[in-house]
């Protein structure tokens, strides 16, 4: 759908202004229209509009309606000049601070749909918009998603300025720019980009703003659109932006020297640039002792591999390389495969799809009901097959393993690139063994190594190879040594805290 800007002037006559607008609007009945007069002897016609569940109507009442109908009278109007009496009211009547002039129907329709109320009088070519916008919001409430032992617990919500609120609250500096644009021809979304100034780097700002002013879409309903129209490399599973709900994983990124990106509507911010390591570093690895999260990133590590190649190193193992299995294991698993009809690649993908669809159940299903199908969906399941003779008990287990490792990673977007890619290598492993594994790792880490997000190399600090930021990538250091920020992300402004002496007895 092809939507013009409506740039026409309003016309000096109240009638008409409302004449159009009630046409455009398809006299759609939440766009209330007040009628009010001013002055007694030299009667002026007013109009106050407004969209019924936008606007605050304790505000409406007692800052617009009321002095309107009745604290600018004859004893004001009478010694006020006709063309000055729009002004007049601007400057006493409304004691609001979000006062803006509109003048063509482009600046009326975004004002009056968003919740702002509009002024029109009559014999002006110009209204008023005051900003008394209000609706009802979910409020910020505990982090479900994304969950922690110890750390914040609160959440982003659908309002912008309620989340822009949250890192405001975190980082009190004037150096924290934000910067507000619209996009969607029809929706007219808010979008707002957040970062330091002095610490984000200019290049990857400036890529930003133009990607997001080459935009052009009638709609922005979630933070989703907007990921899809930025992204580096759309076809590649690895995400190369990083979106969360949590304030305090946004706020150190900002820190950092990357751009946050909130989208009105959604509790899912974008963080760019964004790197590979990242999606396996969580936010309460900074909350806890550095010998503690670095333990649970190499734990994370393992369920990567595990998750990743579980399924194709036992399809590999079973199928082309027999001798590598201990006789004791070997004499097992043959025993168990004896009446199962499937070959190992088709037996793993019939378990790993069932698996995927169970789980997707689970998640669409009614909550209160959803997590007790997924698990018992998948142990009846399980159980029922083995007793049939369709896979063997050792293919449920690693299978099992596989999808619980995959639940490891704590971003969602990640966990789901490794299940995509799961079963490419499983079918290397069913096709080569174990130098189609290989193959296919090379080709995954030369794949990494290209992509770039926003400029910056997707799997730095490893690739390139950054000595400095290895402080906080595979092991997290404590925070005095940690003193720089990311080398490749904070050009300008490098150092993070003052180096300090620890004493130790």
């Amino acid at each position: 759908m092809e939507r013009h800007q409506d740039k026409t002037p309003l016309d000096s006559s109240l009638q008409t202004n409302l004449e159009r607008i009630l046409h455009d609007t398809g006299h759609s009945p939440d766009i209330v229209i007040r009628s009010l007069t001013i002055g007694k002897a030299n009667k002026t016609a007013v109009a106050v509009l407004y969209t019924e569940g936008l606007v605050n109507r304790g505000q409406l009442a007692s800052f617009v309606i009321e002095p309107i109908s009745s604290g600018y009278q004859e004893t004001e109007i009478e010694k006020t000049p006709q063309s000055s009496v729009l002004s007049k009211m601007k400057e006493s009547l409304v004691k609001m601070g979000d006062i803006h002039d509109c003048c063509d129907f482009e600046q009326l329709y975004p004002a009056l749909l968003s919740g702002r109320a509009i002024v029109l009088l009559d014999g002006f070519e110009k209204g008023v918009s005051i900003g008394i916008n209000e609706w009802k919001d979910r409020g910020i409430t505990e982090n479900i998603g994304e969950t922690v032992v110890r750390g914040p617990r609160e959440a982003f919500t659908e309002t912008l300025q309620t989340n822009v609120m949250q890192i405001r609250r975190k980082i009190v500096d004037p150096s924290l720019w934000i910067e507000n644009r619209k996009i969607g021809r029809i929706s007219q979304t808010t979008i707002s980009i957040m970062y330091v100034n002095g610490l984000v780097d200019e290049g990857v700002l400036k890529e930003l703003k133009k990607r997001l002013d080459q935009i052009d879409i009638d709609a922005i309903l979630e933070s989703g659109y907007i990921e899809e129209y930025i992204q580096d490399a759309w076809y590649s599973p690895f995400p190369t932006v990083y979106s969360t709900e949590r304030p305090d994983v946004i706020a150190a990124g900002i820190l950092e020297g990357r751009v946050a990106i909130f989208v009105d509507g959604t509790p899912f911010v974008l963080m760019v640039p964004s790197l590979f390591i990242e999606f396996y570093q969580a936010a309460s690895d900074y909350y806890q002792r550095a010998d503690i999260s670095t333990i649970m990133r190499f734990l994370r590590l393992i369920s990567f591999f595990i998750a990743l190649l579980g399924p194709s190193f036992f399809i590999a193992m079973t199928t082309f390389h027999q001798e590598m299995i201990p006789g004791a294991i070997l004499v097992g698993l043959v025993a168990q495969r004896e009446g199962v009809p499937f070959p190992a690649f088709i037996e793993a993908l019939l378990m790993e799809i069932t698996f995927e669809i169970l789980r997707e159940a689970g998640i669409r299903m009614p909550r209160a009901v959803g997590n007790a199908v997924s698990v018992v969906g998948t142990l009846v399941i399980g159980t029922a097959a083995v007793e049939a003779g369709f896979v063997s008990a050792a293919m449920v287990i690693v299978v099992s393993i596989t999808a619980i490792s995959s639940f490891v990673v704590p971003a969602d977007s990640m966990s789901i690139s490794i299940r995509m890619l799961r079963f490419i290598f499983m079918m290397l492993a069913a096709s080569f063994g174990l130098f189609g594994i290989m193959t296919g790792l090379i080709l995954l880490l030369l794949h990494l190594c290209h992509l770039t997000s926003f400029g910056v190399p997707y799997f730095a600090p490893f690739g390139p190879f950054i000595w400095q930021d290895q402080k906080d990538a595979l092991f997290r250091l404590p925070r005095w040594w940690v003193r720089t920020r990311p080398h490749l992300l904070s050009k300008q402004n490098q150092e993070r805290t003052k180096k300090v002496q620890k004493e130790t007895s």
